[in-house]
């Protein structure tokens, strides 16, 4: 829906025009006179208003309001107060009368500070007034506010929150939107906010961006409990949840910046661009030469150039992106493929491990320890069930097409195919398509547990986010790889096909992760796991390969540390359906929901075949109980 142009004063036509539109339930979105908007969603039983004053300055404040799925914004010039008030009267009586009651609550900054630099130990500690009426009806909405603002975290500094009960519930200087007459006419309750705006300069009033951003995403949370309490106890509406009172509709700005960073994202493959073309080449000369030299290894030339692709990355306008949540996702994609941007600028240099830490982090303590215990308890002598018998590049590129097929019959959207390739060392998903190195050979009880990692997660996640409107969730929300492998092993437990080698070798990963971090050298790795571990040498090799490739690639620990979050998650009671839905990091299920809730997102098309299966639904259960990383290779489990 496109804006009308700017109407040059509030009329009768321009409020009956709205109020039309909201009886028939349709979304309204059109430009004030002078300055401002007015965006209604849907039918909803609250309004957030802003009126920008004419006798200072107060940059920043707007943005405060502009997430919601309700708001209001205009000038305080005073040849528009008559209409203005005319537009609001409609608003709220029409759709006071559908609800049986509505919640009209105005947003304004302190002046107490402008002008005056407050102490430096001050400048970022947030400060809220609520204004609100003595109505003991509207007492547990009043709760509701305080405690969800007293939740408010800027800059990890906690806010003073104050209630004053009775008083004026607009700015000072200005009057009242809604007289007390036609507040208790129309069923209207009258909230005010005053928040003091530690998110600008006090002598300049040019916002601290950062800070900005961050104090709109922190008062958009607690504006929702507020208006889920009223609506609940003041209105006939029964939301399901209370993140279902959300904005559903996302302006044309977002779904650009979407486009934009989706474009960025598929210019590169990172993964493909820090992996050696040479891996077997390199084996056999390091064999060759007794294990005594650190091979050299090739990487494939990369299709961009760095610098000029971050040009167009932080070219994309992802500050008119109106909804907080959306625009804290696009700005973690921006850094994050900057960061790859980097690292492939660095690749082959010592710098590379740097920007690889940045992305996958590296292993802490207890992760180490967890590993140790792995591979000191499991027995290098274990091998996997099926002895001798394996599965060629080709059979299993076979098994995979067929599991594939399964999906489009639910699913035809789906175009991967499965490659057979001589340019990698190891299975691997690339833009929704299976590469499999041709010289590939998987012992038969690993063969449906190494389908499941992925083809029933990697290309079902791809896919499920391409079913999103958002391209960000099959291109990758910033930190996915985690949870994406932690999925990917755990759904070799889930079809009873995580081995003791396999869990040994995911290990050794995690092993040679730390080893890079404290400096140890190619050889010195290759040699801890080969003599130490009693790994045999060509394992020890890919594991040091894999680690120490373009200068230090911190992903393999991430296998590791993923099963052991799902591990936890589980046992808190978490489900795995909801984790299925694209390529996302565990810090953004509780965004995800909150976007199925608000009807942005979509529930996915797609669920992993085994989800069906009677004896995975039981092993999901003893997750939920919980286990320890030892119970998942017991002969029990």
């Amino acid at each position: 829906m496109t804006e009308a142009p700017r109407p040059t004063r509030i009329s009768d036509e321009f409020v009956e025009a709205i109020t039309t539109r909201l009886c028939e339930s349709k979304r309204v979105r059109r430009r004030l006179p002078v300055w401002g908007r007015v965006h209604i969603d849907r039918q909803l039983p609250f309004l957030c208003v802003y009126r920008r004053p004419l006798d200072r300055d107060d940059e920043g404040t707007e943005r405060l309001v502009m997430g919601e799925a309700s708001y209001l914004l205009a000038s305080a010039d005073p040849r528009l107060r008559k209409g203005l008030a005319k537009l609001v009267e409609g608003i709220t009586k029409t759709l006071g009368e559908i609800f049986g009651g509505f919640l009209l609550i105005e947003i304004w900054s302190s002046s107490e500070d402008d002008g005056v630099e407050p102490p430096e130990e001050e400048l970022l500690n947030p400060r809220f007034q609520i204004a609100a009426p003595r109505a003991a009806e509207l007492s547990s909405t009043v709760e509701a506010f305080e405690t969800a603002l007293r939740r408010i975290r800027l800059r990890h500094r906690a806010p003073e929150v104050t209630t004053v009960l009775g008083a004026a519930v607009c700015p000072p200087g200005l009057g009242r939107l809604v007289s007390s007459r036609e507040a208790l006419e129309h069923g209207v309750s009258l909230f005010g906010l005053e928040v003091r705006p530690v998110y600008r300069h006090g002598k300049t009033a040019q916002p601290y961006p950062l800070v900005l951003r961050a104090m709109h995403r922190e008062v958009s949370r607690a504006l929702t409990p507020l208006f889920f309490e009223f609506t609940r106890t003041n209105t006939t509406h029964r939301p399901p949840h209370f993140q279902a009172l959300g904005r559903r509709v996302l302006v044309k700005a977002a779904w650009e910046v979407d486009r934009q960073l989706a474009e960025v994202s598929s210019a590169f493959d990172f993964l493909l661009g820090v992996t050696p073309v040479n891996t077997r080449q390199a084996w056999a000369e390091f064999s060759r030469g007794g294990f005594e030299r650190e091979p050299h290894f090739i990487y494939r030339h990369l299709p961009i150039t760095p610098s000029q692709l971050k040009r167009r990355l932080f070219a994309i306008p992802i500050e008119r992106v109106e909804d907080p949540v959306v625009a804290e996702l696009f700005c973690e994609k921006q850094n994050e493929l900057d960061r790859q941007l980097t690292a492939l600028t660095d690749r082959d240099t010592p710098s590379f491990l740097y920007s690889s830490l940045h992305l996958f982090g590296g292993v802490d303590a207890p992760q180490m320890s967890l590993a140790e215990e792995v591979l000191d308890k499991i027995s290098p002598h274990s091998r996997e069930d099926s002895g001798r018998k394996t599965c060629d590049a080709f059979q299993f590129a076979k098994r995979a097409e067929k599991e594939i097929e399964y999906f489009r019959q639910s699913f035809p959207e789906i175009s991967a195919r499965v490659e057979l390739r001589d340019d990698i060392s190891g299975l691997m998903v690339s833009r929704g398509n299976l590469l499999v190195p041709k010289e590939t050979k998987i012992p038969a009880s690993r063969v449906e547990a190494l389908i499941q990692h992925e083809v029933g997660t990697h290309i079902l996640t791809y896919f499920n986010g391409r079913a999103q409107p958002f391209r960000q969730l099959y291109a990758g929300l910033a930190g996915y790889e985690e949870l994406q492998e932690g999925l990917a092993v755990l759904s070799e437990y889930l079809v009873g096909g995580l081995s003791r080698p396999r869990l040994r070798l995911l290990a050794a990963r995690v092993l040679a992760v730390k080893r890079l971090m404290e400096g140890a050298s190619w050889m010195e790795t290759f040699r801890e796991i080969d003599r130490n571990y009693e790994f045999n040498r060509y394992t020890a090799y890919t594991v040091t390969m894999r680690v120490y490739r373009a200068g230090g690639l911190t992903k393999d620990a991430t296998y590791f540390k993923g099963l052991l979050y799902l591990l936890e998650y589980l046992r808190q009671g978490g489900a795995l359906e909801p984790l299925f839905i694209g390529k996302i990091s565990a810090k953004h299920v509780p965004i995800v929901e909150e976007l199925l809730w608000r009807h942005v997102l979509r529930p996915p098309p797609l669920k992993p075949r085994y989800m069906s299966d009677p004896q995975t639904v039981r092993r999901i259960g003893r997750l939920h109980q919980g286990v320890s990383l030892f119970d998942l290779i017991s002969p029990k489990n």
